[in-house]
Order: C-alpha cells, then sequence, then structure tokens
C-alpha cells in the first residue's frame, strides 16, 4: 500500500453569502441540485443523498430506483462537520471496502453573519493504493474544483 506521506491531502475552499446553517442544510439536504452532473456512478442519476448520522450512507440513486454508495458517514457534527469514507477506485467506479476508501472532510466555518467558508478535504488518499496518486491528481485541479464552484452558485442563488 502507498503511505499516506506520499500522498498529500488535497484542500479546497469557498466563502459563501449565507449562514452556516443555510450553507449546510444546502450542501447535506439539496446536493442534487448543485452537484456536477458529471460526477456520478450511475448512467442516469435522480439524486445525490446524504443520510444525517455516522454510519449513513453518503449515495447516489438512478432513475430506476438502482443505489449506488459513495461512502459512509464517519462523523456528522450539525453546522460544523462531516467527514465520510469515499468508496472510488481509480476508474472513480463505486467498490465496498472501506479499508479501501479515502476520506472526505468538509467543514463550515462563520466568517459573519451571513458568509460562510466551506472547505472540502480530500485526505487519507494512500488508502486507494496504486490509484491514490491518479486520485489525487483528479481532485487536485484548480480551485475550487467543480464540485465546490457549484455549491458556491447554488448559495449566490440562494442568498438572492
Amino acid at each position: 500500500m502507498t503511505s499516506s506521506a506520499s500522498v498529500p491531502p488535497v484542500w479546497k475552499s469557498v466563502d459563501v453569502p449565507c449562514p452556516v446553517a443555510d450553507a449546510f442544510a444546502l450542501f447535506t439536504e439539496k446536493p442534487t441540485e448543485w452537484w456536477p452532473s458529471d460526477h456520478r456512478i450511475t448512467d442516469d442519476r435522480e439524486a445525490v443523498v446524504f443520510e444525517p448520522f455516522v454510519g449513513g450512507r453518503w449515495f447516489e440513486r438512478g432513475r430506476g430506483g438502482d443505489e449506488r454508495d459513495w461512502g459512509r458517514v464517519l462523523e456528522w457534527e450539525e453546522g460544523r462537520r462531516i467527514k465520510m469514507s469515499w468508496l472510488v477506485d481509480g476508474a472513480f467506479s463505486a467498490i465496498d471496502d472501506d479499508a479501501l476508501a479515502s476520506r472526505v472532510v468538509i467543514t463550515f466555518v462563520p466568517l459573519g453573519a451571513d458568509s460562510t467558508l466551506v472547505t472540502i478535504g480530500h485526505v487519507d488518499l494512500h488508502r486507494h493504493g496504486d490509484a491514490a496518486q491518479k486520485i489525487r491528481a483528479a481532485v487536485d485541479g484548480p480551485s475550487p474544483g467543480d464540485t465546490l464552484a457549484g455549491f458556491a452558485r447554488a448559495a449566490r442563488a440562494l442568498a438572492r
């Protein structure tokens, strides 16, 4: 297995114009509205879902009802932080072994009454073994990345 020191984490942040509670709710309750359409593991994605509790699933549902897990909720601190396993392989296909899954950490930090810093970290990428560097390169593109850019657009629309 690749060592954790050889695959550094990737952190991306965006400041959104809404209170932390609204940012957290938008992220966790309405991801289908802003999640990039090409970030999927089903051909016909209908919904992206976060189950809001430790042990819950982070998954995608297809139009035919097929559900594919992206990971498990490892930590859920309402309004502050979420940590999940990320169950993908080097081809970004679903896997079912948490021992081979990296972690995704999302934090929500209030910057004022109507501003929140949202940060996504891809950590423990070494868990992907031989695919670790490929996955790291894919998530380490220009900031803030497709996922946070879509989230920021939705947050700005919410703030209007």
